[in-house]
């Protein structure tokens, strides 16, 4: 695979997580008009992050950087690469049915312990019930996971792109039932866990059956192959678990704060468009690309794909980030605040944003340097990063609580990922000559930063210049389209004034493609 291609892949993973990312947040302005930031939305949200905290514990955040280069690899090396997945398919799902049976059992425990300033008042019941209902979800979206890595070492990144894409127009469809017929809007949103589940895992198993993947279920059986990726995956598994635990604690931070949940995941998922759109794509992308190179030996190939996967995610972050830090209110103004969502909940949601917008960046390298690691099938350096990033997290957040507030939670979170980055980027320059910078990256990051520090200025006096266009009724779409608009001008024609960026480079990701 040339660097321009991975390019190519990068785009079409990000284009189809930009559309996933802009359905949902067609459904969280539907929840946030719905529920506002009340107890149902604070249940409702530490509910459904308790499945997904697992699914990324077992399945995106773990098991796929170990299965991932070995599936990639026997499909290189002509090896039986059906038979490993169909066995870690197995293995995979015995082991999740008996855990979310044990989960659902001990519901009331783990909503103390994801939220435990919820006890005594109606959060607490409210998070139980609806936990209960959809925590079979972890079951059916590892299983995803699974075979979206299947469809993505056979460069079939359209599929896998669309499966998120589900799960918000099926909780789109059923909110506007549920309106229409009156039903509970907490209930109908919980019940929507486990039914999209279903939906995704139809999907995938159909899409990698079309491309050959004939999964034949059996009996689960612990081979040699299973074992070694038992071995690689584990620190990957504590690794993620690490994460994990960053997230308990800004939701324990948040929980004594009425609304701060609410607030958290809102100002999450904005950040997580750009995340997901850069960082994931690329992150998707770099680790089969990297794991094929490293088996056939191709280290320059692989120094121009990690290079060039860098560049392009910083050229598009950066900025990105920048937005999220200047026009934090104005954003959340338009996108969150109508209904029960109020102008104070706008206010604690654009903090949380900022404070996020400031730690994008740093996120995004954690999608690019991991690979690095992952591909050479070394998980255990970055569980040792993971686990003092995760140290200093919690103690930032409970040490700053008194201070700031809930806003503690989103400093820790933004501080220690700049941290694991640090860790990330020392350890790789120990690996191999993929890790280092190439002259064209070294050339454009400055001319980056310059172009970032010109759309700065613009949003800033454009936001004021807007002010009053931004909070009407009739205006405030179209005065945000044109303040966003005027920023992208503003960067893009100075990147390409300063050669940051090129058209000829796009010209070339076309002709190549």
């Amino acid at each position: 695979m040339k660097p321009i291609s991975l390019m190519r892949s990068v785009v079409t993973v990000g284009g189809w997580t930009l559309l996933s990312r802009g359905v949902g947040f067609a459904r969280d302005m539907m929840i946030a008009a719905y529920l506002g930031a009340g107890p149902v939305a604070d249940a409702f949200n530490v509910a459904f992050s308790l499945p997904n905290m697992f699914r990324r514990f077992f399945a995106e955040g773990a098991f796929n950087m170990a299965f991932v280069p070995m599936f990639a690899k026997k499909l290189e090396g002509g090896e039986d690469a059906q038979r490993f997945a169909e066995d870690a398919f197995t293995g995979m799902a015995a082991l999740l049915f008996v855990f979310s049976i044990l989960g659902t059992l001990a519901m009331p425990w783990l909503v103390w312990a994801m939220a435990s300033g919820f006890a005594g008042d109606a959060r607490f019941d409210l998070a139980v019930t609806y936990g209960e209902i959809g925590f079979n979800y972890i079951l059916f979206i590892s299983l995803v996971a699974l075979l979206s890595g299947v469809l993505n070492a056979h460069g079939r990144f359209t599929e896998a792109g669309f499966v998120p894409v589900l799960l918000n127009l099926i909780f789109i469809a059923a909110m506007m039932l549920a309106a229409w017929a009156g039903w509970d809007m907490g209930l109908t949103l919980a019940w929507c866990v486990p039914v999209t589940g279903v939906v995704q895992l139809a999907f995938t198993w159909i899409s990698a059956w079309r491309i050959g993947f004939r999964l034949h279920l059996r009996l689960p059986r612990l081979t040699p192959d299973l074992r070694r990726l038992a071995a690689i995956a584990a620190p990957a598994v504590l690794a993620g678990g690490v994460v994990q635990v960053n997230l308990l604690v800004g939701r324990q931070v948040a929980s004594y704060t009425e609304g701060a949940v609410t607030w958290l995941v809102l100002a999450d998922r904005l950040y997580q468009l750009p995340l997901g759109v850069v960082g994931i794509a690329i992150g998707t992308v770099l680790l089969p690309d990297l794991s094929r190179r490293l088996r056939a030996g191709d280290a320059t190939g692989g120094r121009a794909s990690f290079n060039r996967g860098t560049e392009f995610g910083l050229f598009l972050t950066l900025p990105a980030a920048v937005a999220l830090v200047v026009i934090a209110l104005p954003l959340t103004q338009v996108l969150y605040q109508r209904g029960a969502f109020g102008a104070a909940d706008t206010a604690a949601t654009a903090l949380a944003l900022a404070i996020y917008g400031a730690g994008l960046p740093a996120f995004v390298l954690h999608k690019v340097l991991q690979p690095l690691f992952y591909a050479r099938e070394d998980s255990r350096s970055p569980f040792r990063y993971a686990v003092i990033s995760m140290v200093v997290n919690a103690g930032l957040a409970l040490g700053l609580m008194p201070v700031l507030g809930f806003a503690a939670a989103a400093w820790a979170t933004t501080i220690s990922g700049w941290i694991m980055v640090a860790q990330l980027w020392w350890g790789s320059r120990r690996i191999g000559p993929e890790a280092q910078l190439d002259d064209r990256l070294r050339q454009r990051l400055p001319r980056i930063l310059v172009a970032c520090a010109v759309m700065a200025v613009v949003l800033w006096f454009g936001a004021r210049l807007l002010a009053e266009a931004l909070v009407s009724p009739g205006w405030r779409y179209g005065a945000l389209a044109l303040l966003v608009g005027a920023g992208m001008v503003s960067y893009f024609g100075t990147a390409m004034a300063l050669g940051a960026f090129r058209l000829s480079d796009l010209r070339g990701m076309r002709r190549r493609g």
